[in-house]
């Protein structure tokens, strides 16, 4: 089976304008992420899908395979969806273009898991650290029976609790690792929209539990930091400066 990377990256987010190229220690975040692809892949099964050429030509002089799409792409996952019309592939794992700190063990996790369950889609969570706030609406929080098959996510702190005492003690965020096949991208582009749930959480993933599929959550490394604002870039270098000893 081939499996692939594909790193949706949009220059024209309504949050971050030209987040994909935003350096990051003097590198354009787009390029951490695919270099740490590459560590679970090899580099020519690396794909940035963009509708920009400014991304696209940073990634091929940098060695790396850059996929045009439209620009009207609903999410991350319809520019998937329009990517891999371009790519063959057994599965396609969607890296998220702004979680530069990523660990490739975490995406050859998702390829194995995948193989085993091709049915169902796959997607990471970690637990939230102590430092970050489960009451933030960039955190999108996960919520699985006790097998990790996904029930909802939600940008509110979930689950609720009626008193103290329930209050649980930890709480799941999603990582942006997915694993799809091509007909399951092509289904979730197909349904036209983003469905109720989807939209009003701003959380794509949701319009799979409209299509009925089940999504099967899988426990990633600790540490997952996400740009999604400009104020997040300074803890993601910190932490890049101790991953790397930079």
């Amino acid at each position: 089976m081939r499996a692939v990377v594909l790193i949706p990256a949009r220059y024209a987010s309504s949050r971050y304008p030209g987040k994909p190229l935003v350096p990051l220690l003097g590198k354009p975040m787009v390029l951490w992420v695919a270099e740490l692809s590459a560590k679970a892949v090899g580099k020519d099964n690396v794909y940035v899908a963009t509708e920009d050429s400014k991304i696209a030509d940073v990634v091929t002089a940098a060695g790396y395979n850059a996929v045009m799409t439209t620009d009207g792409c609903l999410t991350g996952t319809d520019r998937l969806a329009e990517a891999a019309l371009q790519v063959t592939a057994d599965i396609y794992i969607n890296v998220q273009g702004d979680e530069p700190i990523i660990n490739p063990e975490d995406i050859r996790k998702a390829i194995a898991i995948k193989k085993q369950d091709m049915a169902s889609i796959v997607n990471g969570f970690c637990w939230i650290s102590a430092a970050e706030n489960p009451e933030s609406v960039n955190i999108p929080k996960v919520i699985t029976r006790e097998d990790n098959t996904l029930v909802y996510m939600s940008r509110k702190a979930l689950p609720g609790f009626k008193d103290d005492k329930c209050a649980p003690k930890r709480y799941k965020k999603q990582v942006c690792i997915y694993a799809f096949t091509a007909e399951e991208l092509a289904a979730f582009k197909a349904f036209g929209r983003k469905s109720e749930l989807e939209f009003s959480e701003d959380i794509e993933i949701l319009r799979f539990l409209e299509l009925g599929k089940t999504i099967r959550m899988y426990e990633t490394q600790p540490g997952s930091l996400a740009v999604d604002v400009p104020d997040d870039v300074a803890p993601v270098e910190a932490a890049l400066r101790g991953l790397h000893r930079i």
